[in-house]
């Protein structure tokens, strides 16, 4: 997504068996001497789905499909953020567990 669109950045992120949890910041700073169409969260998130069905049907796993939506929030200050960031970090050892 950073590469795609130079207003966002992926701060983290884990890929677990069954969804993704990511942190990402939508940064207009980054583009402001560029005429750039900020795109929403919710386009965001259907191009990464997109782009993503693609590589995956391509790699042979034609029967992947993405739930309809996704679940966000706004992370409003470090506290919160270095929580969340752990949380992703520790989620794949959960996941074993359960």
């Amino acid at each position: 997504m950073a590469n795609q669109y130079q207003y966002v950045e992926v701060h983290n992120y884990v890929v677990m068996p069954a969804h993704v949890h990511l942190i990402l910041k939508i940064d207009r700073a980054r583009v402001k001497d560029e005429v750039v169409k900020i795109k929403s969260l919710s386009s965001l998130i259907g191009a990464l789905k997109t782009t993503s069905s693609k590589l995956i049907h391509n790699s042979g796993y034609s029967d992947f499909a993405w739930q309809r939506s996704f679940y966000d929030s706004i992370i409003r200050n470090l506290n919160s953020y270095y929580s969340i960031s752990r949380y992703i970090d520790l989620n794949p050892e959960k996941w074993i567990e359960a």
